[in-house]
Order: C-alpha cells, then structure tokens, then sequence
C-alpha cells in the first residue's frame, strides 16, 4: 500500500458520566463474512474501565485484512484535540498548495480567549502561513491556530460540512477552542464515536479524497505530535511505528493514530475514554494500556 512508504519515509517516525444511546452507523468491515471472525477483548477492556473508573471507546481496522477489533465504538465521547487532526486534513483538502502561504494574523486578545497556544502565542506580531497554522494545530495542539483554521473552514459548521463530506454524519462540532472540550452527551455537541472517527481516518487513506503528497505532509505532522509518546505509540508492540494526534480535557483522553506493523498495511486505531467521577483527572495510562490490548489482536 501506498500508506507505508510514505510513513517509513518520513523524518522522526517513533515505535512503540451515564451510559450515552449508541449511534447507528455502517461498519467499517467490507464483507459480511469477516464479522464473524472478529477478535474480541471486551473482557479485557472492561477490566480496564473498572480499574480507572472510566469508559473506553474503540474503533480499529487492519486495513489490509478488514479485521476490526471495537468496544463502545458506537457511543458517544467528546473528542477534545483530536479533532484538530481532522480539521488540518480538510484545509490540506479545501486549500490549494500556492494559497497555503496566505499569512494570517490575530490579537493577543485571540490567544488569550482559545487558551493554550505554544506557537501562536509567540507570532501575534508577525502571524504565521495557513500551513504553518495547520501543523501548528496538529504538532503543538495548539487553540489559537485550530481556531484560525476553522475559520478558513467556514467555523464549526463549516468543519461539520467536511466532515459529512468524507460520509460521517455522526460527528457534531459546535464551538472553538477551548468550547470544544465542552462535551454534550445529551445533545451530542462536541462529540463523536470512535467508529465514526476511525472512517474518517480510512477515507483520508483514498486518493480521491486527499492527495499523496499531502497525505504524507498529515503523517509528518502527526509524527511531531507533541503529546503523543505516552498514549498509543506507549502500547504498540516494538517495532510498529505510530502517527497519531491526541486529545484532552478534564477526564477526556484520546488518541487517533496510524499504526504500521512492519511489512503489513496500516492498523487505524481510534481511542476515546472518560473517567466516570467528575473532577477526576484524565490517565495517559489508561489509553496506552488500552492500546496495548487492542494491538495485540493484530499481531
């Protein structure tokens, strides 16, 4: 597949609240045939949830073989951060390469309103391209530049048309940073399933829907994910190299990530978790644990 030259060839690749109604959507599988023989860890998964006190949601394929391995994957979560992955790939999608280089400037009344913003913080006198913004919003998670790149998007309702765009009619994004932490399971403001957003991570593996080399611009960034050592890539077996893009807020902590197994096609592997008590702290551990027992069903 074309997914694994690209990802080894890129610079920095590094290895290793009450129940929400679940929401009806296509299976990631192609076949009929293969749902029987999927494996099955929910037994592990909800020792894990007992442990932290938490709820898990999972949503992974094999690419290559159709094999998903799921457990909540059709509840709701809030999906924090992540979704900056998301709205970086539809500006690489919606903006042509010689309109990337647009400078865009904003306030210091800008980063103090989206809170954490590492990169943007430091360019309110000289702004930085939409590219840079992008990467930005990706590398360094950073608030101001997701938001500057959800303006370019047409805002939260602009990020939703995209989003339906690539056939997921199931995420609901609302507000900007920092709003969107503000997760509505009621409502479904601000939040996802994991199948929904491991599609969407398929259908960015299709040309048609984002081109080779801005493909791989995606993966580069996610390989710079700032925050990304102690979560997926913590639990990956040695020698799979993880891209990914995490997220959190409160007692929300996720992680989307492209998983290579050496020689195989890519494993996609949403993670989305909430702590049950409220005011409880998020756990890294929680999500790299949960990776490690999801990725061991594709070994």
């Amino acid at each position: 597949m074309l997914l694994l030259g690209l990802v080894l060839a890129l610079p920095g690749c590094r290895s290793a609240a009450p129940e929400p109604e679940t929401v009806p959507e296509a299976s990631l599988t192609e076949t009929p045939e293969t749902l029987t023989e999927q494996p099955d860890v929910s037994a592990e998964l909800q020792r894990l949830e007992e442990e932290f006190d938490a709820r898990v949601g999972v949503s992974a394929v094999d690419t290559g073989t159709g094999t998903t391995v799921e457990h909540r994957a059709q509840e709701r979560f809030g999906f924090a951060s992540t979704l900056k992955l998301f709205a970086a790939a539809e500006l690489l999608r919606q903006v042509p390469v010689d309109q990337r280089d647009a400078r865009v400037t904003w306030t210091q009344e800008d980063v103090r309103a989206a809170g954490y913003s590492p990169t943007a913080g430091q360019h309110v006198a000289d702004g930085l391209t939409l590219a840079e913004l992008a990467e930005a919003a990706v590398r360094e998670s950073d608030n101001t530049a997701m938001n500057l790149v959800l303006r370019a998007l047409g805002g939260p309702e602009g990020m939703e048309r995209a989003l339906a765009d690539l056939g997921d009619s199931t995420t609901r994004v609302v507000d900007v940073e920092p709003g969107i932490n503000d997760a509505d399971l009621a409502s479904g403001a601000n939040t996802t399933t994991p199948r929904a957003f491991t599609a969407n991570l398929r259908a960015l593996l299709e040309p048609q829907n984002l081109r080779e080399e801005d493909l791989a611009l995606l993966l580069d960034w996610m390989t710079g994910n700032a925050t990304g050592d102690a979560l997926v890539r913590a639990g990956a077996p040695a020698g799979w190299v993880v891209t990914d893009k995490s997220g959190g807020a409160g007692g929300i902590r996720n992680d989307v990530a492209v998983v290579l197994p050496p020689g195989r096609d890519p494993v996609l592997v949403t993670i989305l978790t909430e702590k049950r008590a409220p005011g409880a702290a998020y756990d890294d551990a929680l999500v790299s644990r949960t990776a490690a027992t999801v990725l061991s069903a594709f070994e």
